[in-house]
């Protein structure tokens, strides 16, 4: 396959788990590249290897402990 494709996809707020649809871009590779949130009450979750969605309520703290809880802290630079 041959340059960027577009998915859409269901995903969870990595918080609570309410369900949101995102138009996922993918690179030819199938690399994640991009997200755009459908669904009203949602937003994208900074992560620069995953589509990762959560509620607009839920606070910068609340999420981070999500992704921690989920992925754990992460890595150092200086480790890559």
């Amino acid at each position: 396959m041959e340059g960027d494709h577009t998915k859409g996809e269901m995903h969870g707020c990595i918080v609570c788990a309410k369900l949101y649809e995102l138009y996922v871009v993918y690179d030819a590779q199938g690399k994640f590249k991009d997200l755009k949130v459908m669904t009203p009450g949602g937003k994208r979750v900074p992560d620069p290897d995953r589509p990762l969605v959560a509620c607009v309520e839920h606070t910068d703290l609340e999420i981070k402990r999500a992704v921690e809880r989920v992925f754990g802290k992460p890595r150092s630079r200086e480790l890559e």
